[in-house]
């Protein structure tokens, strides 16, 4: 049976004489291939023409090279060589492939098969050019020939574009307007940046079909590519007017609108969109998402995000719709809100680093610094190489005095980020508490030169030189921070305090306190700071309200403030309540030896 069925390709194969082969090793080792008598070759020759179609029709392609390899020992043809060239080419035996597949061809040069084979060869070893040549002569003597046409259009539409539009044009011709071949002329035009081109080409295509869903949405998205919007709108309309529930055509509408700068009217159509329960989540938040982004370069947008996103929040407990709804609330000044979210998306997805920053930089900003340190001592067990939470798990134990502790986490910081000004100027400051001052100094510099204008810096390195007694270094940078921040508060403070204290430029320090009182008149170092000017310049009772006002809120945990309102009701003649005062500073401060002077000698 398996002869009957291939007899009829094979005498047709056989007929066509003129190629040998040397190109593998065959199992033929006996003496038949000098067999003189031409039948007797040509039946051999069959034989093993059969066996190799069978082995290929198997997939055993190595047996079937074999074997066509041996026919040609005993009858050569051009259609073994087409043969051997087809399963070279199916092994990826390019080189061997493209002899034998010319050879077939010089055989047979009326034969369009061979041709078309050898030029899908050279397409894939990439020698283009060669299989245009090989494909132009299949139309030279078949100029119908649609595949052929498909096949050169294609090659070329990548090095020749303009000639691939020229043969699809052609191929239009011979078979009349086709989708697949005005969507390549399309296509093609508009890579070419020939717009008009492009869109009749894709008005073509709506001839043949003008009530095709798929086709109209291709279209209105050609038209949203280049520009058209008048016309993608105009088509999108019409579709939903028909569908009015086709969420990709609203999805389009939506898109025309945000082109046109319309996110009012894009609004509608996404919240159309989020409203339905069959659209995938993900859909979903990517609109809130996108206008949640638009809200950084236009704040009207922020309430629609949060619409959405609130309304996608009734159907689902997801951790990302809470990462954005606390991400909104952050924007808009609920920190309590956006507390709760973001500790939603640490309970629920645990792995995400950002949602536990943002929960510690809020807990941090809002003054909850022993919450911060909670929350950040959890994510440090699940990210110890994070920067974020170790620089916010260092300034939240800063915060509580927790100065040693702190280092070590602001240090990592420091370690994971070395150009990150705010963690070494935090790593500076804690290591100043520390009395650490050559390092102190050493990584506030650091942080200098990459920002040399960072007035925070200049006035922490200040404020350092300042308790080292350096009183030139610590006024020349006070003076440079003033110089680029004149009205920074906690300079203006910083300063004057140190003035003060040297009894210098009372009434400049006078001025400044006063800047820094204008921009927080509630803030007790600021407060002290004025009461003890106003002390230097002789002015008690004045002195007595601001200092006394600063002990009201810091309470009486401040052991300087105690000690100057003592000083101050000294100076008041109010000399028992001073000593008192003293006293309950010296309990804060156990090694201030001028108090315990003050105590025991009952005078300043």
């Amino acid at each position: 049976m398996i002869m009957k069925k291939y007899l009829g390709l094979f005498i047709f194969i056989l007929i066509v004489a003129g190629c040998s082969s040397s190109e593998v090793t065959k199992t033929n080792t006996s003496d038949e291939s000098n067999i003189v008598d031409p039948q007797i070759r040509k039946q051999k020759a069959l034989e093993h023409v059969v066996n190799g179609s069978i082995a290929e029709s198997k997939g055993d392609y190595s047996q079937a090279i074999n074997e066509f390899n041996i026919a040609l020992d005993y009858d050569t043809g051009a259609g073994i060589c087409y043969s051997l060239a087809k399963n070279y080419y199916t092994v990826n035996k390019l080189g061997s492939a493209l002899k034998f597949a010319k050879m077939s061809v010089q055989l047979d040069t009326t034969n369009s098969e061979y041709k078309l084979l050898l030029a899908d060869i050279f397409i894939e070893a990439r020698e283009i050019d060669s299989a245009a040549v090989v494909l132009e002569k299949i139309l030279a003597t078949d100029s119908t020939d649609v595949g052929t046409y498909y096949k050169l259009a294609g090659i070329y539409e990548n090095s020749r574009p303009l000639e691939a539009i020229k043969i699809y044009n052609k191929l239009t011709e011979i078979i009349g307007l086709d989708w697949n071949v005005l969507l390549r002329v399309a296509e093609l035009y508009e890579k070419l940046g020939f717009k008009d081109k492009a869109a009749e080409s894709v008005e073509g295509l709506l001839e043949i079909d003008p009530s095709n869903v798929a086709l109209q949405k291709l279209a209105i998205d050609f038209y949203i590519r280049n520009g058209y919007n008048d016309k993608a709108l105009n088509m999108v309309d019409e579709l939903i007017s028909v569908m009015p529930d086709d969420i990709e055509a609203r999805e389009k509408r939506a898109q025309i609108f945000i082109i046109q700068n319309d996110w009012d009217k894009a609004s509608k159509e996404f919240k159309y969109i989020i409203e339905k329960p069959d659209v995938p989540l993900e859909s979903k938040i990517s609109i809130g998402a996108t206008y949640f982004a638009k809200s950084f370069s236009d704040s009207t947008t922020l309430p629609v995000a949060k619409e959405f996103f609130e309304l996608i929040d009734k159907d689902t407990s997801y951790w990302q719709v809470k990462l954005y709804l606390g991400a909104i609330a952050l924007n808009e000044g609920n920190d309590s809100l956006a507390i709760e979210n973001f500790k939603y998306v640490t309970e629920n997805a645990s792995w995400h680093v950002e949602s536990w920053v943002r929960l510690g930089g809020l807990y941090f900003d809002n003054r909850r610094y022993e919450d911060a340190e909670i929350i950040m001592r959890k994510a440090i067990e699940l990210f110890p190489n994070e920067f974020a939470v170790n620089l916010i798990l260092g300034l939240s134990l800063a915060q509580q005095n927790k100065t040693l502790e702190s280092k070590d986490y602001l240090k990592k910081a420091v370690e994971l980020n070395p150009s990150d000004v705010n963690a070494l100027s935090a790593y500076g400051f804690t290591l100043s508490q520390l009395n650490e001052s050559d390092e102190a100094i050493e990584y506030l510099n650091r942080a200098l030169k990459i920002d040399p204008n960072n007035v925070s810096v200049i006035g922490q390195l200040g404020l350092l030189y300042n308790n080292l007694n350096m009183m030139a270094e610590s006024d020349s940078l006070y003076e440079l921070a003033l110089q680029i921040d004149s009205q920074n508060a906690l300079i203006n403070n910083n300063y004057a305090y140190s003035l003060s204290e040297r009894n210098l430029q009372l009434d400049r320090a006078l001025q400044m306190i006063e800047i820094a009182m204008a921009a927080d008149s509630s803030n007790s170092s600021y407060l002290d700071t004025y009461g003890w000017i106003y002390f230097k310049l002789g002015n008690y009772n004045k002195a007595y309200y601001y200092i006394q006002k600063a002990i009201g809120v810091d309470g009486e945990g401040n052991a300087e403030l105690l000690e100057h309102l003592g000083d101050v009701l000294y100076m008041l003649d109010r000399k028992e309540e001073a000593i008192d005062y003293w006293e309950k500073a010296l309990k804060l401060d156990s090694a201030n030896e001028s108090l315990k002077k003050k105590i025991s000698t009952g005078i300043i």
